[in-house]
């Protein structure tokens, strides 16, 4: 007999998508695979990711996203898309954007308008630098908020020009916190009974992941190097590097003595124990370029997981350094349930995520593929809202919903 579970935690939420490309997107693809409906309002002409699919590679990012929503299409600077906006703020508990600071008070749909249709919602807006600051009106696109927020300085070669991070880290980060804020405001609500407006901006969001890139700044001034290539950003633990295979590369890294002795072991190398340049993490820091040595000698002599899997063995922090075909397929994350083969309906078999939050005791929510644009406005605008079939057919006509 198959044992009860509890329903996800958002069941019987419902959350209004006005976001785009992959900051607010993602924030909202968390709450609906926690059980929320989400409702995705795009533009006549789709949202800016879907456009995206036209040009090749990006059409899979779109479908990460956007699982298990439904899409309707709108017309904001229309009246009467706007109208309908309002209609569904009026039946909903979340709206999210992730528009320049401005825009939405300049549709009439500001959160001041929003809560007088509805005190209990919670409105939840992310954007580069946020709504009151200095920078409120500079565009902001991840590559742009990296440069700003000291990502690019800091990622790459001490004697190399600063590269961006090849993950979208800026948006992903601010998805994460904006999908905090609204839940620590849906909580709230549980309490008052009152919606509150909650903010991210990218700049925020993205800071303290360079807490060590910025302890060294604070303890050496003006002789911190700008970036420590795959070392520790800190300079603070040795050894900490991506060092060569016979076929490939692994990381290691060793936060504790204990750590460093039992690559020793694993090397054959027992003697080095008692060498003083290798005894502690301080002298280890201090003769980085001589651990290096000493771990890459005998690296390079072997297979890449090969080193993994004995290193592994003794409990020494170490991974092969894959390629993305590789982490596609990974075996933990597939037995875990957060990557799974589904097949879309415009993309075909492809690996879909989940989401990062499991909550024990509930079945994970099943994938459905991202929707064709506007392919549940009947749903949403007859169904839900209660416009008849010939209501529809003059929506359509007057360009509000396509």
């Amino acid at each position: 007999m198959t044992e009860p579970t509890k329903p996800l935690p958002l069941a019987g939420i419902t959350v209004i998508d006005l976001s785009h490309i992959y900051n607010g997107p993602y924030a909202t693809f968390l709450m609906a695979m926690a059980g929320a409906e989400v409702i995705k309002v795009e533009p006549l002409s789709g949202e800016n990711l879907r456009s995206r699919g036209d040009l090749g590679g990006v059409a899979l990012p779109f479908a990460m996203l956007n699982s298990n929503k439904q899409p309707v299409t709108l017309n904001l600077k229309s009246e009467e898309g706007c109208q309908l906006l309002r209609e569904m703020v009026e039946r909903a508990d979340i709206l999210v954007e992730n528009f320049a600071p401005g825009v939405m008070d300049r549709l009439g749909l500001g959160a001041a308008a929003l809560h007088e249709i509805n005190p209990r919602l919670i409105y939840g807006s992310s954007s580069g630098y946020g709504k009151d600051g200095p920078y409120r009106d500079y565009p902001a696109m991840d590559l742009v908020m990296q440069a700003m927020c000291g990502v690019i300085s800091s990622t790459g070669h001490p004697d190399q020009p600063g590269v961006k991070s090849g993950a979208a880290l800026c948006d992903f980060m601010a998805g994460i916190h904006l999908y905090a804020a609204i839940m620590t405001a849906l909580y709230e609500r549980e309490k008052t009974g009152e919606g509150r407006v909650v903010e991210v901006s990218m700049q925020d969001a993205t800071y303290a992941s360079l807490a060590s890139n910025l302890g060294m700044l604070h303890a050496r001034g003006e002789q911190a190097p700008a970036r420590t290539g795959n070392r520790h950003g800190g300079l603070g633990v040795s050894p900490y590097n991506v060092y060569a295979t016979a076929d490939g590369h692994v990381v290691l890294n060793a936060p504790g003595d204990h750590h460093f002795r039992a690559i020793l072991d694993v090397m054959g190398r027992g003697e080095l124990k008692d060498d003083p340049r290798f005894a502690t993490r301080t002298a280890r820091v201090q003769n980085v370029e001589a651990v290096d040595a000493v771990i890459e000698d005998w690296t390079r002599g072997h297979v890449r997981d090969d080193v993994a899997r004995r290193m592994l063995a003794a409990k020494v922090p170490c991974a092969p350094v894959r390629e993305l075909s590789e982490v596609m397929v990974d075996e933990n994350m597939h037995a875990r349930g957060q990557l799974q083969w589904v097949d879309h309906p415009d993309l075909g078999r492809v690996v879909l995520m989940h989401s990062p939050l499991v909550f024990e005791g509930t079945a994970r929510r099943p994938i459905t593929p991202s929707l064709p644009m506007g392919s549940c406005n009947e749903v949403v605008y007859g169904g839900w809202l209660g416009r008849s079939a010939e209501e529809l057919v003059a929506l359509r006509a007057a360009g509000v919903i396509s």
